[in-house]
């Protein structure tokens, strides 16, 4: 019985490093993550915290013509979907199925 559980937690820990990759160790003392999104440029950077911004303002107050004041400011949803994707942890989800799959053995 014990073996079982030692070949379990090694192939848990086996799990873990191929599949928790969204968050990374800070580099400092206290027991936080970062997550990675990329961009390609400060441009889209901005784009994505200013279409955020006007998302929330919508889905706070209901009044678009505020937020939409020139055509060029409508808010870019492909964009943000995009962005909420990348922090998105897939692996973690595939982690945790696979770990499903032990416990139920």
């Amino acid at each position: 019985m014990e073996t079982n559980k030692t070949d379990t937690l090694a192939r848990l820990k086996k799990l873990t490093a191929l599949y928790f990759r969204t968050l990374q160790p800070a580099n400092d003392q206290q027991e936080t993550y970062i997550a990675q999104i990329k961009f390609l440029n400060y441009f889209e950077l901005g784009c994505v915290i200013t279409d955020m911004i006007k998302l929330c303002i919508l889905a706070l107050d209901h009044d678009m013509h505020n937020v939409n004041e020139k055509k060029n400011q409508s808010i870019n949803v492909g964009l943000i979907l995009e962005t909420v994707l990348q922090i998105f942890p897939l692996n973690e989800m595939e982690f945790l199925g696979c770990v499903g799959e032990m416990v139920g053995e």
